[in-house]
Formats: structure tokens, C-alpha cells, sequence
């Protein structure tokens, strides 16, 4: 009898070992594949969010280059406004001003990094703030910006203003032998209706234009703070 109760003990302990060295193998096999997922998600994480963080830098240098266009067409304005109000100007200048003047802005977003976002899914980045900041940049503001300046009729400004003032300061354009503009001839001969009218169109070009450059600022404060909040995000994660 004791015989018996030590065997079937011996074959409890055999089987009891088995099964605990059948389950530690199973969880461990569970445990790394977790991790290996884990670990591939915090690489695609990473991969994105630098992609992200690449795209932001070269809408931050777009940003720049707007800023020189802004400049320059505010002084255009200024210059269209001294013609109409029979002031002397340089001539050098009128090429480039004029060209400016009623040209629309069209607006290059990088968002490259976004849509391998979306394409994998949003809840790839793990961090609720940060993520919540990435959906507001691309999905309101990005969208806002890119609206207001190619789809609001308000500031379509080649299509609104331009042949009304062409029509108004052309007639008065020199040109070289190679037909090319070289000055104007002044003064322009405008009754006090056809100069207030003139006038009214480069106040609107210019109110409009002011707003598109705020709100072009605007962007480039956003940007630059979660270009800060990716870089610290990744610092942490490294």
C-alpha cells in the first residue's frame, strides 16, 4: 500500500512538473511575443512621430519663405497707393510690386508623417495630449488655413481685383523694345470715383492679405511648440 501511494506521489510530482514546466514555457513564449509587439509598435511610434516632426520643420521653413512674400506685397501696396496719389516712385520696382500685388497664395502642407498616421491608426501614439495636438494641427488648423486661402472667395484676389486694376494702371505701363515692362507714366489721370474705387480694392487685397499672414503666424507658433513637445516626447521614450 505505501508502495502505491509513493508511485502514484512520484507520477503527481512527474506530472505536476510538466504541467508547470508546460505553462512557464507558454507564458514565457506569451510574454516575449508581447513584448516583440510592443516593442515593433514603439518603433513604428517613434518612426512616425520623427516623420511628423520632419514635416512640421520643412512647413516651418515654407512659413519663412511666406514671410518674404508677405513683406514684399505690403510694400507693393504701399507703392500702388503713393501712384494713386500722384506721388513720385521707382520705377526698379514696379515689375516685381505689380506681380505681387493681387497674387493668391497657395499653401504647401507636409502631410506626409499624418497620413502613415491615420494609415496605421491614430492610436499609434500612446499619449493622449500629444496626439490630441497632432489631430488639431492637421484637421482644424492646417484645414482652416488651407480654406481661407484657396477656397474663400473674399481672398481670391487675382480673380477679384486684378482686372480691375490692370484696367485702371496699365494703359499708363512703358515697355522696353523687348516688350517688357520698364516704368509707368505719371501721373495716372483718375477722376475722384475711379481713385476711391481703386483705392478700395487695394484696402481689401491688403486687409485680406493681413489676415492670411496672421493666421499664417498663428500656424507657425503651433508648429513650433509641438515640434517641442515631439522632440521632449521622443528625449523621454529614448
Amino acid at each position: 500500500m505505501k508502495t502505491t501511494n509513493r508511485i502514484k506521489f512520484k507520477n503527481m510530482r512527474k506530472y505536476l512538473f510538466e504541467f508547470l514546466s508546460i505553462f512557464l514555457a507558454v507564458s514565457l513564449a506569451f510574454i516575449l511575443d508581447r513584448w516583440n509587439d510592443n516593442r515593433k509598435d514603439r518603433i513604428a511610434e517613434n518612426k512616425i512621430i520623427e516623420e511628423i516632426y520632419n514635416g512640421l520643420e520643412r512647413d516651418s521653413i515654407d512659413i519663412a519663405n511666406d514671410e518674404q512674400y508677405y513683406k514684399i506685397t505690403f510694400r507693393s501696396l504701399k507703392y500702388f497707393n503713393e501712384i494713386l496719389d500722384g506721388k513720385s516712385v521707382e520705377n526698379d520696382s514696379l515689375v516685381a510690386f505689380y506681380f505681387l500685388l493681387s497674387r493668391d497664395i497657395i499653401v504647401v502642407q507636409n502631410k506626409s508623417g499624418y497620413e502613415s498616421l491615420k494609415s496605421r491608426g491614430l492610436e499609434t501614439i500612446k499619449n493622449d495630449t500629444l496626439r490630441t495636438k497632432i489631430i488639431n494641427l492637421y484637421e482644424v488648423d492646417y484645414e482652416l488655413e488651407r480654406k481661407f486661402s484657396e477656397e474663400y472667395s473674399e481672398n481670391k484676389f487675382m480673380q477679384n481685383y486684378f482686372h480691375k486694376i490692370n484696367d485702371a494702371i496699365a494703359p499708363y505701363f512703358e515697355y522696353d523694345s523687348t516688350n517688357n515692362i520698364k516704368g509707368v507714366r505719371l501721373p495716372i489721370e483718375l477722376n475722384q470715383k475711379e481713385r476711391s474705387l481703386l483705392k478700395s480694392y487695394l484696402w481689401k487685397i491688403a486687409v485680406g492679405k493681413q489676415d492670411r499672414h496672421k493666421g499664417s503666424q498663428y500656424n507657425k507658433e503651433k508648429i513650433g511648440k509641438l515640434r517641442a513637445d515631439i522632440k521632449d516626447y521622443l528625449k523621454d521614450r529614448s
